[in-house]
């Protein structure tokens, strides 16, 4: 503006009046060097433009103006409606009140310049109508200021909302147990928390963008096989399940996805997958269906053994008496013998089917879990059919007791048929070490009980539990030792079931591990019959 003006007086030069010309070269001069000033300030040394810099800048405009109107002739300059475009300027970008104060300003600059300088005498209708205009629209301005001050506070608000619920979200993605990944149409992952890539084992969280879903099919072929259904033919999965294999061990997931269309967020439709090692529900539904089995066949064997026992103690008098005779030969005698022998040895298992469906707590009190485990382990280790070269150790937590509530002997005997069954396994020169300690955090999802926890381990250097094994060794009577009853592991589980307490097994090609884990108190003396 002040440019155009000094070019038009330059032009005018020998017909202009020498006050005006001088004017306008000031004001070419001085809009040259504020600008300049200002520009340096805002935009080469990257000064934050307060308030201050804002008003110094529209009280220059309005001197500015002033001069270009009071060279045009003041109340009938063609150029103080500018007066406006300065006061709704500077209403958007100084604080509240600041354009109704630079609008009086200009108000009494126009008036001081048009009624003081150029003329004098009353002053014309003309005036007072651009004065009211201008004061009208500065009105209307700062209202309308006001609301886009509101609306953009509003909107500031709101993204600061979104963005503190984006952070929540994506905090809350990053520390779950639950993988989660997002692949579009194209088999490029769009997103993965830690523990996706956790649980494959691949590198993800860096990969944003590449082609992953042929590397997630490598190790989860389920997996990628349902994120593939929900993005291509928009099938959801609820509830599948799936293995996961990679290098370091193998286990099965719970996987559920969804899909998103696309719309102006996205550009095309991606599916979602939530998954997570199942492997602690796996081995609880598999200890709760063991302790429905050996519960009904508890129950089978002791009415078995009542309904055989007594007929058996009077076929056995019987056969006793009978061999007694005097007028029977050897070879009579001899079966009598073995008919004799037989029968103990089926009362003998009787009893054992008795002592297998008896398993109850008797008492709870609270006792050293620590001093029943020594003392379980240290009858195992002397027992005769362990080798004299198998080392057996026990570990207990220092400077603290492990107490809980139960029935002493029943885990006694719990802990010693675990500990004789790893002495037993034992390769000559083999370790059985057995580990006191509190439950290790956190404990398996789906537990029979809530609280605070303890357990102990009997680990085992032997050749390991073979699969199709693993799944019978709680059978009662299934056993592999020559000599063996096999209940010992079925009143294992029966033993620790009455305490509410589970039984995990892990063994591989070499060396077995029981974990029991016990709540350290008992609501109520529980039995089991």
């Amino acid at each position: 503006m002040a440019s155009a003006i000094f070019i038009a007086a330059v032009g005018s030069w020998s017909d202009a009046d020498a006050t005006k010309t001088l004017i306008a070269s000031l004001a070419f001069a001085l809009s040259t060097v504020f600008t300049v000033i200002s520009a340096g300030y805002a935009e080469i040394y990257r000064r934050r433009t307060g308030p201050t810099f804002m008003y110094l800048q529209a009280v220059f405009d309005l001197l500015l103006v002033t001069a270009v109107v009071h060279v045009t002739n003041g109340s009938n300059s063609p150029f103080s409606a500018i007066y406006i475009l300065v006061i709704a300027t500077t209403s958007l970008l100084v604080p509240a009140g600041g354009g109704l104060l630079i609008a009086a300003l200009g108000i009494v600059m126009y008036f001081a310049d048009v009624v003081v300088f150029l003329r004098s005498g009353p002053v014309e209708p003309g005036v007072w109508l651009q004065l009211s205009v201008i004061a009208v629209v500065a009105l209307g301005i700062r209202y309308l200021s006001s609301q886009l001050r509101a609306s953009g506070e509003g909107k500031a608000l709101l993204v600061a909302e979104l963005e503190q619920t984006r952070l929540q979200a994506e905090d809350i993605l990053r520390n779950i147990r639950s993988g989660v990944v997002t692949i579009d149409a194209d088999g490029r992952l769009v997103y993965a928390n830690p523990m996706a890539e956790h649980l494959l084992g691949i590198d993800l969280v860096d990969r944003i963008g590449e082609h992953m879903l042929d590397e997630i099919a490598a190790v989860a072929p389920e997996l990628a096989s349902a994120v593939e259904r929900a993005v291509m033919s928009k099938v959801r999965t609820t509830r599948g399940e799936g293995i996961v294999s990679t290098v370091a061990k193998r286990f099965p997931v719970g996987v559920t996805t969804t899909y998103m269309e696309p719309d102006e967020t996205i550009g095309s439709r991606t599916a979602t997958a939530i998954f997570q090692d199942i492997s602690d529900q796996k081995r609880l539904e598999s200890l709760r269906l063991r302790a429905e089995r050996l519960e009904g066949i508890a129950e089978l064997s002791a009415s078995l053994a009542h309904e055989i026992k007594n007929p058996l103690a009077s076929i056995r008098s019987a056969v006793e008496q009978i061999s007694r005779m005097p007028h029977i030969n050897d070879d009579q005698k001899t079966l009598g013998l073995l008919v004799m022998r037989e029968s103990d040895r089926l009362s003998r298992l009787l009893s054992e089917f008795l002592d297998f469906a008896r398993v109850r707590v008797a008492r709870t009190d609270r006792i050293d879990l620590g001093t029943v485990v020594q003392g379980a382990v240290g009858l195992a280790a002397a027992h005769p059919d362990r080798d004299a070269s198998v080392r057996v150790s026990c570990l207990l937590p220092d400077g603290e007791t492990i107490t809980v509530e139960g029935d002493e002997d029943l885990l006694h005997r719990a802990v010693f048929n675990l500990a004789l069954n790893a002495v037993q396994a034992s390769p000559p020169q083999g370790e059985v070490r057995v580990e006191v300690a509190r439950a290790a955090e956190p404990l398996p999802v789906g537990l029979p009980f809530d609280g605070d926890a303890v357990s102990f381990r009997v680990i085992d250097g032997g050749p390991g539990i073979p699969n199709e094994i693993r799944d019978r060794m709680f059978d009662p009577f299934f056993t592999t030792k020559p000599n063996g009853s096999g209940l010992g592991l079925a009143v294992v589980h029966r033993a620790i079931e009455a305490h509410r307490g589970v039984v995990f097994v892990d063994s591989g090609t070499r060396g077995t591990r029981f974990t029991v884990i016990l709540p350290r108190s008992q609501p109520t003396a529980r039995s089991v019959s």
